[in-house]
């Protein structure tokens, strides 16, 4: 069993706390989730940190309580406006091309990304190398262990407001609790719902939130292009109470219960009716007049959607299409609607596809970004783990002995380092 590793979706209508490891098939086993009502976060951004502090803590206690497992650290989602996305290439010349190239030389450049000079008040929230070139050699995606004095790296480089992210670990820090990392909330997604043919073939990851829709598209395995559109399923909700004249309670229960997102697949006839405020009378609402309200504000959603598409060039070259997740994509008929305005296949994203047995109520879209946020984080645990044994297994031979390069231990080391501390350690070695 992998170590447990926590996911905290910070989103406009809900908090999300996900506990989960990676069991001995290799799935992602969820062991608690607790949930609670977002209510110091707008757009995707937080707007009162003690409104958000409570709420973290409430969604924290109960995934403790369910999971058995006492929660310290958190891997935590951001999303909002202010999320920005551009290429750069890195470089690095090495010193020697005897030495095959390394994880640690693609270390190197991007962390030299994460040197960048950003605008005033922005700062680099990921770096993601898609393709390489070694010795002006193209389109290589997997250095490692090919030789070469010239690496170049083409990065995708995402950006943020420095406030917004701040603000996010002062929420979490308030809570109790350490954020182990800032995760770009499309991405964690993107890990959660999507298979790696869909990404291999070019695909649009549409997130529909609360309070952002986030978007990545991905071609032939490599992440080409994320946006943050600032409005998702509550703007529908405020058209709904300000459309229908009712409470945004009752405006949010009829878009889940009754609502549609084709106002043609409804009937002429069929009424909802709502009770009225202290003692007034019912109110009575068409479905079909719900409908139109409905799919007037989803078309606006998606026309956003496809403009990032193409923007991004890659329109053409998406043979997988849209996966539409998120609680917005829980709406009826919001794949043909999709599919109607891009020309696009398009299918529902559930978070089921590297789960394994374990609670039925993550399988739903909305948990898309905090089952992602477990699988992200478990990929960032098992990374540092093997970098950690590679260290160790990686050293020069003997302090102060003169080596060209690092020397791999093997069982021929310890048998010589064992006979020199045999007798104390008080030999000298003169090769």
């Amino acid at each position: 069993m992998s170590e447990i590793i926590v996911g905290l979706d910070i989103g406009t209508t809900k908090i999300a706390a996900i506990v989960g490891r990676r069991n001995e098939h290799g799935k992602i086993e969820i062991l608690g989730m607790g949930r609670s009502e977002s209510l110091g976060v707008m757009r995707g951004m937080v707007a009162n940190i003690e409104k958000t502090v409570a709420s973290i803590k409430e969604a924290v206690e109960e995934a403790e309580a369910k999971s058995g497992v006492e929660i310290k650290e958190v891997y935590v989602g951001i999303a909002g406006q202010h999320i920005k996305s551009m290429q750069h290439r890195g470089m690095i010349t090495r010193a020697n091309n005897e030495y095959e190239i390394s994880q640690s030389d693609i270390d190197a450049i991007t962390e030299d990304m994460y040197r960048l000079a950003m605008p005033p008040g922005e700062e680099i929230i990921h770096v993601i190398p898609q393709e390489f070139i070694v010795d002006n050699e193209q389109g290589i995606k997997e250095p490692v262990g090919m030789a070469g004095i010239r690496l170049e790296a083409n990065c995708h480089i995402i950006t943020g407001l420095v406030t917004a992210a701040k603000n996010i670990y002062k929420c979490v820090e308030k809570a109790g609790l350490k954020t182990k990392d800032l995760i770009l909330e499309p991405l964690a997604s993107a890990e959660a719902v999507l298979t790696d043919e869909e990404k291999e073939a070019g695909v649009v990851l549409v997130d529909i939130g609360g309070g952002t829709t986030d978007i990545a598209i991905f071609q032939d395995g490599i992440i080409r292009h994320t946006a943050v559109i600032p409005f998702g399923g509550n703007v529908i909700t405020e058209d709904i109470k300000e459309g229908c004249s009712i409470i945004r309670n009752q405006a949010e229960l009829l878009k889940v219960k009754f609502g549609s997102a084709l106002s043609k697949q409804t009937k002429e006839n069929e009424i909802v009716s709502i009770p009225g405020l202290r003692g007034r009378e019912p109110k009575e609402i068409s479905v079909k007049n719900l409908a139109h309200i409905i799919q007037a504000r989803i078309e606006e959603i998606i026309d956003n959607v496809y403009y990032e598409i193409k923007n991004s060039g890659y329109e053409k070259k998406l043979i997988a299409g849209i996966v539409i997740t998120g609680g917005g994509s829980q709406l009826k008929n919001i794949t043909q609607l999709v599919e109607y305005i891009t020309g696009m296949d398009t299918r529902i994203g559930y978070p089921n596809e590297h789960l394994g047995k374990g609670l039925d109520e993550v399988k739903s879209p909305m948990y898309a970004t905090g089952v992602g946020l477990v699988i992200k984080g478990l990929q960032d645990a098992e990374y540092s783990q093997s970098k950690n044994k590679h260290e160790l297994d990686v050293q020069p031979v003997m302090e102060g002995a003169e080596t060209k390069g690092p020397i791999k231990k093997g069982p021929w080391y310890e048998m010589f380092y064992k006979s020199l501390t045999d007798d104390g350690g008080d030999q000298t070695f003169n090769g």
